[in-house]
Formats: C-alpha cells, structure tokens, sequence
C-alpha cells in the first residue's frame, strides 16, 4: 500500500497542550482549573477532612474566563485535575469592521482578524468610544483551550 491510499486529517499545533495536570490539593483561589471541560478560575476552594473512604475532598467554586458563568467540582484532593494554559497577549487595534470583528496587528507586523468584539457591554463600549476619537488602543486578548477572547485595554495615547 502507498502513501496515496491513506487520508489522515492532521491537526498539527506548536505542540504545547492546551491543559496540563495538578493535584487538586495545589490548586488555590485565583488559580485556573478545567471544569467539564472549561477553563474557569477559582473564586473558592474548600477542603474537606478524611472521611471512612479515606479521601480528604476538594470543593472548587470557579467562573468561566470566557462566559462568566459559575461552575463547581469536588475532587480527591490527592487526584489530578487539568489546568488550562492561560495566555495573555497584546495587540495594536487597527480597526472594527460592521460585522463585529477586529483587525489587530502583531508584534511581528502581521494583522490578526479572526477575532470579535468582545460581549462585555463595557468593555466594548470602551473600544469603540477609544477607536472612534482616533486613539492608539491596545487591546489584550486572552487565550486558553483554543478559545481567544479580548478581556482588557489600554490607550496608549493619540494616533
């Protein structure tokens, strides 16, 4: 058999995982934790004593860094749980377009336009108030779990 006869869909990536494993006794409040399968941070842990099964418990309370939303998890303290790879990255705004999407320009000077405004009322009334008087905003865009967000801004000054 060739190389022709086989069809293999390769997803390739910088190889750097998108999560990696901690023990649920490390993780404290305002860490980053996977709950059914979202990235969230920890807004509370609570830890609970050994019981007659022999393992001391750990309660997560956490939000989702991309909607908000609140998710709980109980976990052996002594078991792994997944971590999210959180990045943070900075681009220059160049523009808005009417359908939603931003065009923004990376360090390495190419543009970035695969990303929507963001849905936080404020946030987006911030950029679009900064973009229309013409100023030079940075926006930083916050990526985990192959998912990209903008989650913050900065004005660095007239154009």
């Amino acid at each position: 058999m060739s190389d022709e006869d086989h069809h293999f869909d390769s997803k390739a990536d910088a190889g750097a995982s998108k999560t990696f494993p901690q023990q649920a006794g490390t993780i404290r409040k305002n860490a980053h934790i996977v709950i059914k399968q979202r990235p969230c941070k920890v807004v509370e842990v609570s830890t609970s004593k050994t019981g007659k099964h022999g393992h001391a418990k750990c309660h997560f309370v956490a939000i989702d860094i991309f909607t908000g939303k609140k998710l709980e998890d109980i976990v052996p303290s002594s078991h792994n749980c997944d971590v999210p790879e959180v990045i943070r990255t900075d681009y220059q705004l160049i523009d808005i377009s009417e359908d939603g999407f931003v065009s923004l320009l990376t360090d390495s000077g190419e543009t970035k336009d695969d990303l929507r405004l963001p849905t936080d009322d404020q946030l987006l009334s911030q950029i679009k108030a900064g973009f229309g008087e013409g100023k030079d905003l940075v926006v930083t865009v916050m990526s985990a779990m192959g998912e990209e967000q903008i989650c913050a801004l900065k004005d660095i000054g007239p154009k």
